[in-house]
């Protein structure tokens, strides 16, 4: 399948919702970091949204404070998770550990 030409206007359009869609994300990270969302609030938030649901595992992880590359990878392995997984790609179970960890 060949990849669509799109106009100037089409592509700026396009630039500007991966923009966005960024800094809806970083937000959420923030909000983790800040603790001001706890880490389940973030799942529940990734679950209703498309944009928050592209965010990586890994990165929600160490945005919770006093989590870092080790311990994150350890979470990931203790729940099966692969390094590469976004939220959206995550199964019940592996949600419910994860929310279960952090309540």
């Amino acid at each position: 399948m060949a990849i669509p030409t799109l106009s100037p206007e089409q592509l700026q359009a396009a630039r500007a919702a991966a923009t966005e869609a960024r800094r809806v994300r970083a937000s959420l990270k923030n909000a983790v970091r800040e603790g001001s969302k706890t880490l389940p609030e973030a799942l529940d938030a990734c679950a209703d949204s498309d944009v928050l649901a592209h965010i990586r595992v890994v990165d929600l992880l160490k945005a919770v404070p006093r989590i870092g590359e080790k311990r994150a990878s350890e979470m990931m392995a203790k729940y099966d998770i692969a390094a590469n997984r976004r939220v959206r790609g995550l199964g019940r179970h592996q949600i419910a550990g994860l929310k279960q960890e952090f309540s």
